[in-house]
Parts: structure tokens; C-alpha cells; sequence
């Protein structure tokens, strides 16, 4: 008998974890007619939540104001996906959550955030594509440099 040891990866399920819309300042708002400062801030985690099977969660979170600090909406969307992850080196897990379970998860996430500000009365917001192997790089950088000091 032989042990299979081929590296294993399987989207297990995707799916919302949570979802937030705050539109604080209606019906007024939608008087507007100046075009909000659109910031969007993305996090990604990963855990084991069973042998070979891990959770990564993507939370996205897109918020848009107005000159004087006015909320137009804020929209939080955390999409989350449970992967099979087997037969790779440990070293090797955390990148691929963080960069190939996120590229997974970054499609999902985007469609909610468009859909959640559309059905709130707003133009869609369409996310541009983010380059999650540079933002992986860029925090393991900044975590270095701060252990360093």
C-alpha cells in the first residue's frame, strides 16, 4: 500500500460570513450631487478548523464620503471559503491562503459589495482586481521590519 502524497487543494465551500450596510445619512444623502471619496480596505485571515481543512476569510470594506466627513455608505463584506489543503509543506500554507484562496474569494466578495450598494440606492462600486501576492509580500516586510526594531 501506498500512501498517496500528492499536494491536495479543494474549495470545500464559499460562502458570506457577514455583511454590514450602514447608509447613515438617508434619505438626504441621495440630494447629493458631488461624487463621495470611494476607500476600500481589504484583510485576509486563514486558520485550521480541521485536519487539512482551513477556513480564509476576506473581508472587504468599502466606505464613501463627502467633503465634511459624510458618510454616504459604508458596506463590510466578509467572504469566506473552506479549503482542503493537503500533502504541501507547512511553510506553504499560510501563502496559499493568503494569496490563492484569497484570489479565490476576491470575485465573490466584489459581486456583494456591487450588489449590497446597488439594491442600497447607489451606482454600483465595481472593486478593481487586487494583487494579493503583493500585498502578502508588503505585510511579511512590514512584520519583519517591526520585529527587527
Amino acid at each position: 500500500m501506498t500512501e498517496n502524497t500528492q499536494p491536495v487543494f479543494t474549495i470545500e465551500k464559499l460562502y458570506v460570513k457577514d455583511l454590514s450596510l450602514e447608509v447613515p445619512n438617508a434619505p438626504q444623502i441621495f440630494l447629493e450631487r458631488e461624487t463621495p471619496q470611494i476607500n476600500v480596505q481589504l484583510n485576509t485571515s486563514g486558520n485550521q478548523i480541521d485536519e487539512g481543512i482551513y477556513e480564509v476569510v476576506l473581508t472587504v470594506t468599502v466606505a464613501a464620503k463627502l467633503p465634511e466627513d459624510r458618510t454616504v455608505f459604508l458596506v463590510e463584506v466578509a467572504q469566506g471559503g473552506i479549503f482542503q489543503i493537503r500533502n504541501v509543506p507547512a511553510d506553504d500554507i499560510e501563502p496559499i491562503m493568503m494569496i490563492g484562496c484569497a484570489n479565490i474569494l476576491f470575485p465573490y466578495a466584489r459581486e456583494v459589495v456591487s450588489d449590497a450598494v446597488t439594491r442600497s440606492g447607489f451606482q454600483p462600486v465595481l472593486l478593481a482586481p487586487v494583487n494579493f501576492e503583493a500585498l502578502f509580500q508588503a505585510q511579511k516586510q512590514q512584520a519583519g521590519s517591526e520585529t527587527a526594531q
